[in-house]
């Protein structure tokens, strides 16, 4: 694993890693986004043939981050599960009792539409719309800060977009690669799943973008 960047906000020390998560260091929490458990189940439900080794190997690179981190718990600032409750939940729950030390904090996504007893018997803690802590704020959805909706002056995380960048890597090419945004008042999140896309974001001059670019992480802004 390459050697966590550290970010810096608001005298906070956040750890980002090229496994799209980062670590809080004054919470000793791991902050991620867009897990979607049970996606590839979802797909091969409705007869498209995902393999399910995409979804376990999710499951494997977290738990290698959890002990890389060794976090107290899981801040997921939304859709850590994609739709409704399939095969892959069985396997989910047996990771699960591999962590149970580990509490896990779900800011509640457009995805997660799971029935509340699975929540609570996973030992998931699910928070409706944000949370806030020590002066940070977390929500699913970015626009709810950028739009003024959500009423904090805490600095925000969120996903839900699935941030990428455009970079030049030639005269006349250019590649896009999935990214962490950080602006003056909000970050945007990678998603965590690999089995996902992304939608290419303009930063402004003084925001920081890191990209991840073959499993490495390179600060592009």
């Amino acid at each position: 694993m390459q050697q966590p960047i550290q970010h810096i906000i608001r005298n906070n020390t956040f750890w980002l890693s090229q496994e799209r998560c980062m670590y809080w260091e004054e919470q000793q929490s791991l902050v991620l986004s867009d897990l979607h458990f049970g996606k590839t189940g979802h797909f091969r439900k409705s007869g498209i043939g995902v393999p399910q080794s995409l979804f376990k190997e999710d499951l494997q690179r977290l738990f290698s981050l959890i002990q890389f981190f060794k976090p107290r718990q899981l801040i997921i600032v939304g859709d850590m599960f994609h739709s409704h409750e399939n095969k892959e939940m069985d396997l989910f729950k047996r990771w699960r009792n591999d962590i149970s030390s580990v509490g896990i904090q779900l800011i509640k996504g457009n995805h997660d539409i799971l029935a509340s007893d699975f929540y609570q018997s996973a030992g998931i803690s699910v928070i409706p719309s944000s949370m806030e802590m020590e002066g940070f704020s977390f929500v699913h959805d970015p626009y709810l800060t950028i739009n003024g909706e959500l009423k904090t002056v805490a600095y925000s995380f969120s996903g839900h977009i699935h941030p990428g960048i455009h970079i030049r890597t030639g005269s006349r090419q250019s590649m896009s690669f999935p990214c962490y945004y950080f602006g003056e008042k909000y970050a945007i999140l990678p998603a965590f799943s690999r089995f996902t896309g992304y939608v290419n974001i303009k930063p402004k001059t003084a925001d920081s973008v890191y990209a991840i670019v073959n499993q490495s992480l390179l600060q592009v802004q």
